[in-house]
């Protein structure tokens, strides 16, 4: 892989922690290993654990922790995080659902069906906390140091002082640190003891207190019964590339679709934010979204048609409904079972409100972490704990029959959707990023802005990108799951305004945006001078860092 030349580089040692994160610039390349990020400081906490002989999961885990302070608002402790990781010792990718289910309780389903599930968030609207116990299962298994090394960092930033809830949050993860020593073990067996503590030990039960007091469904046993599910990712190939997704709990598996149906266009011919590149992207989009819409749910609870939505051959069949002269103002969900290009019926079912931050990180022995961690506003506090929590269960429905509708324990199909890539089995690039219904859409301009345009990093996340609300709003639990976007494609500011009047032209209904369009990170391996490049979009304040080798 070749890109053009990279102006200057950022990097920097975790001996200056706080002071260097001050200084920390939005792209930067070495062979250290390497951390992108939002805040700052977070991305100091990663490089940091790197710099102490830690892998890319310490780091990645360290990066999250100061993240949840820093990036308050966008991403919470008591909250959830997608994440994804090649394991270079086995020369595998796996999944890893950070994320909490509904109520385990018949009754409280019932009550959603019979009120509605708040679409404004609140305490009924709280999933159970699955971060905390990715942070300690990824260590456990992936990673290679004790919690205590690992959230050193975020200790010291809460120790400095700050909000009202910095003291609270700096005593429950002592407790954690407190019960990953109290007794000799093996590592694994002390991270687990830790984590056993805050899902069914004290820390549970003040949780649990909280929740009754606060007016929620959450039980002792909803805690005590969550599992961080370690899966199988989804992929497609594209021009000899290896994409891969978290499954249908999340929204990943449709930019795999879309790939499908892109393989049969000559996109580079058709030339960069053109017209034509424009319209074909978008119209593809629609396609994987009304599947996405469609067919996505828990895959524990529903039957989702994976190995059909991503064969070659419903891909091909799917393309054929793209007419280049014409902005489809429908929606066209495929029956893949009976390799249909369209349904039988219509699809009827519904960017939105959100809070995500960003988090992908390289290590020096070629481990990569592609991570997305979030929690929706408004938070709902458990003061005494520090811990807040997000509101995803909105991420659900009561719609009949909808493979998105709520059950007791099943995830919420998330719009939360980490990225890793591989090339001949080894990873070459890892993206993460924020925005909603938007994050797939700000991954696929990404990543062809790469692997159709040779662009470097720096110039794939800071370039003009586009988007369509041609879909569900995946925030909205409401029973009707109308489109309330047909149609419209938001366009960067900066694209030719002939390129603008050309959509139109096609039916697209334009709207332009000045600012950036979702927040997206990215990694890049390039194995011909053994480098990263590392970058983050500087209009959405992202941050990368490098660890520079000893020489």
């Amino acid at each position: 892989m070749k890109f053009l030349r990279l102006g200057w580089v950022a990097s920097m040692l975790a001996s200056s922690f706080l002071s260097g994160a001050e200084n920390l610039g939005w792209h930067a390349s070495g062979k250290g290993g390497a951390v992108v990020a939002e805040n700052p400081k977070a991305v100091a906490a990663g490089i940091e654990l790197l710099e102490k002989g830690g892998n890319a999961v310490d780091a990645a885990v360290a990066t999250m922790l100061v993240a949840s302070i820093m990036d308050y608002n966008m991403f919470c402790i008591g909250a959830e995080v997608p994440f994804m990781i090649y394991d270079a010792k086995k020369k595998e990718v796996k999944t890893l659902s950070g994320l909490g289910g509904a109520p385990l309780n018949k009754d409280s389903i019932k009550w959603y069906y019979e009120h509605a599930i708040p679409e404004e968030g609140g305490i009924k609207a709280v999933p159970v906390p699955g971060a905390v116990g990715l942070f300690f299962d990824s260590l456990s298994v992936y990673g290679t140091m004790h919690f205590a090394a690992v959230v050193a960092p975020a200790l010291r930033i809460l120790d400095g002082g700050g909000k009202d809830w910095y003291d609270a949050l700096a005593a429950t993860f002592r407790k954690l640190v407190e019960a990953e020593r109290a007794r000799k073990g093996t590592r694994m067996q002390n991270l687990q003891r830790a984590r056993t503590r805050f899902y069914t030990g004290d820390i549970a039960d003040e949780l649990v207190a909280y929740y009754k007091k606060a007016g929620g469904f959450l039980t002792k046993a909803d805690l005590a019964a969550h599992r961080t599910l370690i899966e199988e990712p989804v992929m497609v190939e594209y021009r000899g590339y290896e994409v891969y997704k978290c499954g249908a709990w999340t929204q990943g598996p449709y930019l795999c679709q879309t790939l499908q149906i892109l393989e049969g266009f000559d996109l580079r011919k058709m030339g960069h934010l053109s017209a034509d590149y424009i319209h074909v992207l978008v119209e593809a989009l629609k396609l994987g979204l009304a599947d996405r819409d469609y067919y996505y749910g828990d895959p524990r609870f529903v039957s989702v048609p994976m190995k059909e939505l991503l064969s070659q051959s419903y891909g091909d069949l799917r393309r054929g409904l793209i007419d280049m002269g014409k902005a489809s103002l429908e929606v066209r969900p495929g029956n893949p079972v009976a390799m249909k290009a369209l349904a039988d019926k219509p699809g009827k079912y519904r960017p939105g409100p959100g809070g995500t931050t960003t988090c992908v990180v390289a290590d020096k022995w070629g481990n990569f972490v592609s991570a997305t961690p979030s929690g929706n506003n408004p938070y709902n506090l458990c003061g005494t704990l520090g811990i807040a929590h997000g509101n995803r269960l909105r991420s659900l429905n009561t719609t009949s029959g909808h493979p998105n509708r709520i059950e007791a324990g099943k995830r919420p199909r998330i719009t939360l959707t980490p990225t890793l890539v591989l090339k001949g089995g080894a990873p070459v690039m890892a993206i993460s990023v924020a925005g909603g219904d938007l994050q797939d859409q700000t991954t696929l301009n990404c990543l062809l802005n790469v692997i159709e345009f040779g662009m470097s990093p720096k110039e794939a996340v800071s370039c003009a990108r586009f988007s369509t609300r041609h879909h569900e709003n995946s925030f909205k639990p409401d029973r009707k799951r109308e489109i309330s976007g047909l149609g419209q494609v938001t366009l960067q500011d900066t694209i030719r305004e002939t390129v603008v009047r050309d959509l139109s032209g096609r039916g697209h209904r334009i709207g332009a945006a000045g600012g950036a369009i979702a927040a997206p990170v990215m990694l890049v391996h390039d194995r011909e001078s053994n480098l990263l490049h590392a970058a983050g979009d500087p209009r959405a304040g992202r941050h990368a860092a490098v660890l520079q080798p000893e020489q």
